[in-house]
């Protein structure tokens, strides 16, 4: 049986997808549970202690301890300085507004993913004047090369188990943010990194994160860790047929609990739901 995982970011109370989430990944083999609070703007110690009480009134069990990955830095900047050695980081000072004229100023700019791709406006800078800009205390992320990162680790797999055998395509990301200052290191490069510490062996999550497989296996090259299978499932989506989500106010595991909701009702709904988002 396959190791799976869940893994909420602290930053609101848990709604019915999350439910289906974790529900989906404790089917799929033994999951364990971590929270992902890098961004710690928003991420709260109460939504975290939400978490654990959602899970355990909706009878799903995990290992302990929980990993946190803001107790994982040290981890994470080992994966950078990795990188950095292999000569695939290169320092950007470019802020948004930076780049978002820059792309305009282009005319037609390619777009991602994400949007509009970043142009590689500080890729080109010479090692002396990277040195002295950083000297200087200028802020900037640090960004993967991406052109060479592909150029050393072309024709690259992975399974997705609803959609089959996939080539990763990373490039359509351009040269993504692995860290920047107010948050030391990246979802892609965190989740990297954490999956293999865990030894997960088949990531389930959302199909809104199918895309982000593409710049994970291309780290996972990079950085020499193994390659787990995938199933990115479908989302619950409200009646406006768009996803889920704590920004526009999904009801809450834990509204629907204290209303006297059962978690037997709350699994049924998810049931519901999931066969009628396929429709």
């Amino acid at each position: 049986m396959a190791r799976t995982r869940f893994a909420p970011s602290p930053t609101g109370w848990l709604h019915l997808g999350h439910a289906a989430s974790a529900l989906y990944a404790s089917r799929r083999g033994e999951m364990v549970l971590r929270i992902e609070d890098i961004d710690r703007s928003r991420c709260r110690a109460e939504f975290e202690t939400g978490i654990y009480e959602d899970l355990a009134w909706l009878g799903i069990t995990f290992p302990t301890p929980v990993v946190r990955q803001s107790e994982r830095w040290a981890e994470y900047e080992c994966a950078l300085s990795r990188l950095s050695e292999e000569g695939l980081l290169f320092p950007c000072f470019c802020t948004r507004a930076d780049i978002k004229r820059e792309v305009e100023g282009a005319g037609v700019a390619p777009h991602g993913p994400d949007g509009p791709v970043y142009p590689g406006t500080c890729r080109s800078l010479s090692s002396q004047e990277r040195s002295e800009r950083m000297a200087a205390g200028e802020a900037y992320a640090l960004r993967l090369d991406m052109a060479e990162s592909v150029r050393r680790f072309a024709s690259l797999l992975w399974h997705d188990d609803v959609r089959g055998e996939q080539r990763a395509v990373p490039e359509l990301f351009g040269d993504v943010v692995l860290a920047r200052k107010d948050t030391p290191a990246s979802y892609h490069l965190c989740v990297t990194v954490d999956d293999a510490a865990q030894e997960i062996g088949l990531v389930t999550r959302g199909e809104d994160l199918f895309e982000a497989t593409h710049v994970h296996r291309l780290l996972q090259a990079v950085l020499g860790l193994p390659t787990p299978g995938y199933s990115h499932h479908r989302l619950l989506t409200g009646e406006d047929g768009k996803k889920l989500s704590k920004r526009d106010g999904a009801a809450t595991l834990r509204a629907m609990r204290e209303s006297g909701v059962s978690a037997a009702e709350v699994r049924a709904m998810v049931e519901v739901e999931g066969r009628r988002s396929k429709e």
